[in-house]
């Protein structure tokens, strides 16, 4: 979908097996992830909160606006502030994310 000229954003459900460790301890693991692409950005995986550990995370007062998904609230571990983000009402060209959750880090996992 275009968003705006030369700027484009798709989302498509992926197969990826996808996996979240920091310290040893894995924070999430997803067969099932959304592939954001978006122009001059890396693909970005957002995950379903049922393979998040969101027991894990504490909220942030944290959160950024894009003119082209909505604003995105963030979450944290003690020792990592503002490790994964959502965007809880994201503009409608990008609905398909609402609730899913995305970290900076995200290894795919070669099965």
């Amino acid at each position: 979908m275009t968003m705006a000229t030369g700027h484009r954003i798709t989302v498509e459900q992926g197969t990826e097996h996808v996996r979240v460790v920091r310290d040893g301890q894995v924070l999430a693991d997803s067969r099932r992830p959304l592939l954001l692409r978006e122009t001059g950005c890396p693909v970005r995986y957002y995950l379903p909160p049922e393979d998040v550990r969101t027991d894990l995370l504490t909220p942030s007062e944290s959160s950024t606006h894009c003119p082209f998904k909505g604003d995105a609230s963030y979450w944290s571990l003690p020792d990592a502030p503002d490790l994964v983000w959502a965007y809880p009402e994201p503009k409608s060209e990008v609905a398909q994310v609402k609730g899913h959750f995305c970290f900076y880090d995200t290894e795919v996992v070669g099965d």
